[in-house]
Order: structure tokens, then C-alpha cells, then sequence
């Protein structure tokens, strides 16, 4: 019999060993923290889809706040 440790990596054991439920339950735990830390579902836009049009008004947050940025430290 072939070991979980042999095939992949040890922080995926644990992963693999659950029921498909117990998977569930952890991965609706990881999307409430991940919405509780301001992370959003909405997608980010794809400039690359014949879709996307530059001048489009950018989504507004549900919650009416600034979404999160990156802040450059130092000259460009």
C-alpha cells in the first residue's frame, strides 16, 4: 500500500485524509476568514477578454469602503 507521505507533500496529507464533508466544512472555514480579512469573490477584470472595456466604471465594494492596494515604498 502506498503512503499519503509518498505521493505528495506533508501539508497535504492531512487534506487527503479527510472525508469529502470534513473537506466541505474546512473549506467554507477558509472562505469566511478569507471574506472576514476583506478578501472579495468579485473577479478582477481580464484585460485580455475581447469583453473588458477600459472605460468601464471600476465595481464598487458592497460595504462602500476602499477595496485593499498595493503602496509602492520608494521612487518609481
Amino acid at each position: 500500500m502506498i503512503d499519503p507521505e509518498d505521493v505528495v507533500e506533508p501539508e497535504w496529507v492531512e487534506w487527503y485524509g479527510m472525508t469529502p464533508l470534513e473537506r466541505l466544512e474546512a473549506s467554507e472555514r477558509l472562505w469566511e476568514q478569507y471574506l472576514s480579512m476583506g478578501g472579495s469573490l468579485d473577479p478582477e477584470p481580464d484585460t485580455q477578454s475581447p469583453f473588458f472595456d477600459p472605460e468601464a466604471p471600476p465595481a464598487v465594494p458592497a460595504d462602500g469602503r476602499a477595496g485593499m492596494r498595493v503602496v509602492r515604498r520608494g521612487g518609481v
